[in-house]
Parts: C-alpha cells; sequence; structure tokens
C-alpha cells in the first residue's frame, strides 16, 4: 500500500452510464496501478435532484463493474455543517459577499453579445442597509467569492496559482487562472454548498493525494486551485482522461437519457465488455 488515495465522486441525479464506467476504470486502475486506495463519495448536494434510488443503483453497478473502495461511503448532503464552517471562515476574511441577484438578473446584466458560456459574473457586496433591508425581507441570496478580495488576501501568491498535472505521466505544473469564472457561487439556500466548496473541502478532509477525471472538468481546477490557497488545503496532483461521447460527439449525459448501466447488464454485458466499449 502506497500514499496514493484517491477518489469516486458520482452525483445521484441519475443512473450511471458508460462514461461514468470510463472514469471509474480510470480511478480504479490508477489506484491499482499505484498500490493505492479509492475512496467513494456520494456528490448529493443537490437535494432537489439527487434521489436515494439512485444512490443505491450507483452502489449496485459499481459492485457489478468489481469496484470496491476503502472505509464507508461519504455523503456529501451528511455534512452541510463543515461546508457552512467554510463559507463562515471565509465571511469573516472578507472573501464572500452576499448576492441578491436571481440567475435571470445576472444574465440581464451580461453585456451584449457575449457569449453565456465565458462571461463570467463579477459582483460587489451591497451597502450595509440595503443588505440588512433584503434580509428582513427573506430575500434569497447565493454567497459569491470575491476574486478582488482573493486577489489582496493572496497578494502576490495569486498571479503564481498553479496545480499539478500528470495526465500524460509526468508531473508539470500548470498556470491557474480563476478570473474566467469570475466570482464564483459557493453556496445558495437550496442548495448549502457548491460543487467547488464541497469537492476541495472533502479531497482536504480524506487525504486525497490525486483527482482523476474527466477532460471537461479541466478548466475549472484554477477555482479549485484559488479555494485550496485561501484555505491553505493541500492541493492534489491532478490527473484529466478522454471523455466518452455519444453519436452526436457530444459528452454523454444522465440528462439526455442516455442508457445506464443497468440496461447493458440486463443485455448480458459483462463488465469486461464494458471496458473494450471504453477502450480499455
Amino acid at each position: 500500500m502506497t500514499d496514493f488515495v484517491t477518489r469516486f465522486a458520482p452525483s445521484p441525479t441519475g443512473y450511471l452510464h458508460l462514461g461514468h464506467a470510463c472514469s471509474a476504470f480510470h480511478v480504479w486502475d490508477a489506484a491499482r496501478a499505484a498500490g493505492g486506495k479509492v475512496m467513494l463519495r456520494i456528490e448529493n448536494i443537490d437535494q432537489t435532484r439527487c434521489q436515494p434510488e439512485y444512490e443505491k443503483t450507483i452502489l449496485e453497478d459499481l459492485q457489478w463493474l468489481g469496484l470496491d473502495w476503502e472505509g464507508p461511503v461519504r455523503r456529501q448532503s451528511e455534512h452541510f455543517d463543515d461546508y457552512a464552517a467554510t463559507i463562515t471562515d471565509l465571511r469573516m476574511r472578507g472573501l464572500v459577499y452576499r448576492c441578491f441577484r436571481t440567475r435571470r438578473e445576472v444574465a440581464a446584466v451580461m453585456p451584449p453579445g457575449a457569449d453565456p458560456d465565458e462571461w463570467a459574473f463579477v459582483g460587489a457586496p451591497l451597502p450595509a442597509a440595503d443588505e440588512e433591508a433584503r434580509l428582513s425581507r427573506g430575500d434569497a441570496f447565493a454567497w459569491r467569492l470575491s476574486l478582488s478580495a482573493a486577489e489582496a488576501e493572496l497578494g502576490a501568491r495569486y498571479t503564481r496559482l498553479s496545480y499539478v498535472d500528470e495526465s500524460d505521466g509526468t508531473p508539470r505544473p500548470v498556470p491557474a487562472d480563476p478570473r474566467p469564472f469570475g466570482d464564483v457561487v459557493l453556496g445558495r439556500k437550496e442548495t448549502p454548498a457548491s460543487y467547488h466548496l464541497a469537492c476541495c473541502h472533502d479531497d482536504a478532509l480524506q487525504g486525497v493525494t490525486h483527482v482523476v477525471r474527466g477532460e471537461d472538468i479541466r478548466e475549472m481546477t484554477a477555482v479549485h486551485a484559488l479555494l485550496q490557497a485561501l484555505m491553505d488545503w493541500p492541493q492534489p496532483v491532478y490527473r484529466f482522461h478522454p471523455l466518452i461521447l455519444g453519436p452526436d460527439g457530444k459528452k454523454l449525459s444522465k440528462r439526455a437519457g442516455d442508457r445506464g448501466l443497468r440496461a447493458w447488464r440486463d443485455e448480458g454485458k459483462t463488465p469486461d465488455d464494458l471496458r473494450r466499449m471504453t477502450g480499455f
């Protein structure tokens, strides 16, 4: 056994499909090659979309694939207090602010002709009296991480943010620029912690040394590097793997109804068949 610790962190918003199987194979193969271990984390912070039925099937699918994990399953919905404590820490340091704009209102201030996928919102806290009035009315708000405050907090370290990428087998530092993401949301009333916050918090808590995940999440690692620096959390090494694409050339998606692993299993496919189907 080595000090290599990684994790697999599906979200129970639907059934696992071939894309998830591909990611799981990458995670477990990396751990086995290093003599390390895999932790299983259920990312169920979105209580409106995550369902116990899907979690139950995720566990069954992983067992069918012959993939086991170390220790108990960590369910993020059981640890909202931990994430709230992190936001409180950031708030006390002046690094987050309440944003009362709805998603529609945020979209309304987007410059004409801007690409919604590339434009990033940057805001500022309301004057104290205005904020108090909104709070007294019970208006909903999101906690946003202030990039300007983060830059002031980190000083020269902000311009040197980076992470280690060893996707090609050779560790190399990659500059991390969180500015394209703007003032990211770290929590909302209906979702007490964002993916960014919960993911980075749990990686640090669980001692994750290596994160193995899809190429589609590469860019947002810059946000994670920023959070890790602000919270003085240890930074794992990252590996990004290619995605499994559908016939339309797009990433497989639960929302698009892509075929679940249960359907392949019911058809008589074996885990070895799925490994071949996903390029292993």
